[in-house]
This record gives C-alpha cells, structure tokens and sequence, in this order.
C-alpha cells in the first residue's frame, strides 16, 4: 500500500542528493568565483549609486516591482517522474498529503528569493524613507502572498489552457505590484481595494479549480522536467551530466549563416558539426548572446575605468568557459566514431571554432571601451584578445580534453 508520506521523503531525498551532486562543482567553479567578484563589484557601485540618488527617484515602484516579481513567482516542485504518468495515477486520491508537502517544500526553497531581494531593496528604501517598522511589517505581507500564490498556482496547474494560467499570473503580477506600491506609500484605501480584489482572484482560482476532475499528471511531469533539465545544463558547464537530455531548435537562417561557406571536405566534417550544434542548440548560442550583452551593458555603465577592463575580460573568460561543454554535447551518439577523422582533426576544428567565436567577443568588448572614450583601455582590450584567443585558448583547451 502506498505511503504518501514516506514517499515523498524518499523522492525528496533522491532529489536533495542529486541537487548535491553537481552543486558541489558548480559552488567551487570558475563561474562561481566570477559570480562572487561581480556580485562584490555591483554591491560597492550600489552603494555609491544610493549616495547620489536623485531626489525625483521612483524608489517605491522600483521596490514594488521586485518585490512583487519575485513574489508572484512561484513554481510548483513536485518532485514527479515521466514513469509516474503510468504508475501513480490509479493512486492519485491517495496523495493528496503528497501534494501538500511539495507545496510546502516549494514555499520553503523559494522564501530565499524573497529574502534576499527585499535585503537587497532595504538600502534603497531607507535612502527615502525613513519608517523602519513599516518595511519589517512589508516582509510579513510578502511571505503571506507568496503562499497564497504557490496555492493559486497550483490551482491553476489544473487549468489545461496556457493562456489562462498565463493572463492569470500577470493580473496577479499587477495586483501584487500595487499592494507593495500602496503600502510602501500608505495609501490605505487603495491598499484595501487592491487587496480585496486579490483575495477574489484567488477565490476565483480555488473555485475553478474545483470544476477541474483531477491532476493534470503530464503537464506537472512537463514543468518538472524542464526545471531539472535547466539545472543540469548549468552543471553541465561544470562536469559532464551523462543524462542532460538537449534541445534543438531550427533555427535556419543563424544555421545557414553559419555553415554555408564551410567547403565540403572530409576535414571539415567537425568544423560544419560544431557550427551547426552551436546555432541549433538550445544552450550555447543563448549563453554567448547573453553574456555578450550583459559584459556590453557592464562595460558601458561602470563609470570606473579599470573595472570596465575587468568585467570584459572577465565575461570574455565566462564565455570560454561555458562554450567548452560543446566538445562533449554529441559523446553518446555512437555514429561519430564511424567518421574516418582522427581526434586530431576534431580537436583542431573545435579550437578553431573556440577562436572564431571568442574573437568577436573580445573585439566588442574592446571597441565599446573605445566607444567609451577610453583608447587605451580599448587597445589593452585588444591586445590581451589576441593573446587569450592565440595563446591562452589552444593551451586550455588541449589541457582539458587530454586531462
């Protein structure tokens, strides 16, 4: 017979260990060394920013809008499998406390969010106002909202359509937003009237999700999946995931543009695979547009000099290190042994590539520091892209595949 509690302790313990798994190379790797220096750098920037806030500043729809974002966003973690859309549904009426604690588990991972939003909105709010108390009293009326999303959220689960459940969160998002807005401003009758209409919508949701007959298996089998699947390709940055399952998209004009002047010859086999992998991949063409323009955005607003030069070498280096999971994304596919190329051919045409894509990264970074008025910066840019890309990249990467 089956135990709902016992059960979900032991997928809860399944999937604690898996988390710790790969956690621990993520939390001693490179990006998390870069992440900290970043996160150190904006923190001494923020501070020197709140001391010359203008006074015209919207302070409290700046709070209102973070806080209520990170509020209202609260996905459900059942801790479900693909094979339990077979075995647990005859079962279903006996996991309501299932349910129930994985709600509550999700309530509980997702309070840190929270937290270390409105601890990171704390000095902006003191910057204009001055009432202590009120903006303690504010973190008590965000955590009770946040559990009464997750439970909207849930109830919404069972809705089918994806426009409903889409047009619910934002009217939520936007209720949200104006109950911290009023309350920050002490807007006492709006607070109410906002609050009131809140309190209906999740009324609304409960009884909607009343009608529905049961669980919609498939679609929290779905949000799961794809929740763990994105965990796993930023670990996959970091050590091999064997079972990181990956996406394809089309993508045929960036695959077109990127493989056609390729010539077909056998020793370009590996130059035309890793081409297209980049442009079709669901990971490594939206890794290098983001990070190249987060490390553009950085190198512009910075208003220190040398630490524009920083954040573009350092984005520069992120960016290497995140492209290098490409060498292994096709391993278990046993065709590619069948190709008569030695790994000598493949590890040339995979470093080329390196190059090529680094060589347009370093050379934005490089012009928007002289885009900036900065020469000299621009072309210390320039040269230490050369030396990383002639140098620093061939050394790297021939180290890791042979290590």
């Amino acid at each position: 017979m089956l135990n709902a509690k016992e059960f979900f302790f032991e997928r809860l313990k399944a999937h604690v260990k898996e988390l710790n798994r790969y956690l621990r190379y993520i939390l001693t790797g490179h990006l998390a060394i870069a992440m900290f220096f970043i996160f150190s750098a904006m923190a001494v920037y923020y501070q020197k920013w709140l001391e010359e806030l203008p006074e015209n500043f919207p302070v409290a729809i700046v709070i209102a809008v973070l806080l209520g974002f990170f509020t209202m966003y609260s996905p459900i973690q059942t801790l479900l499998k693909k094979a339990d859309v077979v075995f647990l549904i005859p079962a279903e009426q006996k996991l309501a406390s299932y349910f129930t604690r994985t709600l509550i588990y999700s309530y509980l991972t997702q309070i840190y969010l929270v937290l270390f939003v409105y601890a990171v909105m704390a000095p902006l709010y003191f910057a204009s106002f001055s009432d202590g108390s009120l903006y303690f009293l504010l973190l008590f009326l965000l955590l009770l909202i946040k559990a009464w999303s997750i439970l909207a959220n849930w109830w919404m689960l069972k809705i089918r359509e994806r426009s409903s459940r889409v047009i619910d969160q934002l009217v939520r998002l936007l209720l949200i937003i104006a109950i911290v807005y009023f309350f920050l401003e002490r807007e006492t009758m709006y607070l109410f009237m906002v609050t009131a209409i809140l309190v209906g919508l999740f009324l609304y949701n409960y009884l909607l999700a009343k009608k529905q007959p049961g669980i919609q298996w498939d679609l929290l089998i779905e949000r799961d999946y794809l929740r763990m699947r994105s965990f796993y390709r930023l670990a996959n940055m970091f050590t091999d995931v064997p079972h990181l399952e990956t996406t394809v998209k089309k993508r045929h004009g960036l695959a077109r543009l990127l493989t056609s002047s390729i010539p077909h010859k056998q020793h370009n086999s590996y130059t035309f695979l890793f081409r297209l992998t980049t442009a079709r991949s669901g990971e490594y063409f939206g890794i290098y547009i983001r990070l190249l323009v987060i490390g553009c955005l950085l190198v512009y607003y910075v208003p220190n000099p040398w630490l524009k030069l920083i954040f573009a070498i350092l984005f520069g280096y992120m960016t290497f290190i995140q492209l290098m999971p490409l060498w292994k994304h096709h391993s278990t596919l046993v065709w590619l042994d069948l190709y008569p190329i030695t790994e000598k051919v493949r590890e040339a045409s995979f470093i080329k590539w390196l190059k090529q894509l680094m060589i347009i990264q370093l050379v934005i970074f490089a012009v928007f520091l002289f885009f900036v008025g900065n020469l000299e910066l621009g072309l210390f840019m320039f040269i230490f892209s050369i030396l990383f890309i002639q140098f620093v990249i061939p050394a790297y990467v021939h180290k890791k595949l042979k290590g």
